[in-house]
């Protein structure tokens, strides 16, 4: 799936290329990291992946991953209750620019604030906050939530390296009741619909996020995951 360069060529340069899952305790870890073996090996690239809990970690690898499910707040607890961690991915991303990508609550943990459970602070990487959906079809009726299933992507910025192979209209696995509102359209990378514009997919400079479940999404999360292995922001 790799494209010529990229983390292939620094794996035959300069040894494996090192990637943090950090780990929130939010779960689907055991998924992600699969997911990455499996396109790391149908690439050719070698790919030293360290699912973790310590700062040290992040601030030593070369790309960093945020998954996460479940409530904002929950996840923001567990993210704050890693000694160091928030201040480390801040350092790494913001700071150095290594690359990153946000996984489903990982991804609503870059905007400034959550609303699920209270009001709880984001990391503030992107625009706009997480507010609760309320989605009603044509006819007016209101559809159910979560969203949870397969939805098509509508790629709003079809030239980002990370959507190189990935056909408008490719389906995507989501589950979540809450989404980014008030988000800037130059972040925008790719939108669904459920009852209305959804942002999918989010970034900017060294940062993104899949609002989906990029591991449980089949050849388009695949192909997603290996961009991000070859992504050179």
């Amino acid at each position: 799936m790799v494209p010529p360069g990229g983390a292939a060529a620094r794996s035959r340069e300069g040894g494996a290329v090192k990637l943090a899952v950090v780990d929130p305790g939010s779960g689907n870890l055991a998924s992600v990291r699969r997911a990455l073996e499996r396109v790391a090996r149908e690439d050719g690239v070698a790919v030293e992946i360290r699912v973790t809990t310590e700062a040290q970690d992040v601030r030593d690898a070369d790309r960093i991953i945020l998954p996460g499910q479940g409530a904002f707040a929950a996840c923001r607890r567990g993210l704050d209750a890693l000694p160091g961690m928030v201040e480390a991915l801040t350092e790494a991303v913001i700071d150095e620019g290594k690359p990153f990508l946000g996984i489903c609550v990982g991804m609503q943990l870059m905007a400034g604030r959550g609303l699920e459970h209270g009001e709880t602070p984001g990391l503030a990487w992107i625009a706009g906050e997480i507010a609760p959906m309320d989605p009603h079809a044509a006819d007016g009726a209101e559809l159910p939530l979560p969203q949870m299933g397969w939805n098509a992507l509508h790629r709003a910025a079809p030239a980002h390296p990370l959507l190189a192979g990935v056909a408008e209209g490719g389906h995507a696995y989501f589950v979540h009741s809450y989404a980014l509102s008030g988000g800037s359209a130059a972040e925008l990378l790719a939108s669904t619909d459920y009852g209305g514009p959804v942002a999918a997919m989010v970034g900017r400079d060294n940062l993104a996020g899949t609002q989906f479940h990029a591991e449980k999404s089949g050849q388009v999360g695949l192909r997603i995951l290996s961009n991000f292995l070859a992504w050179r922001p």
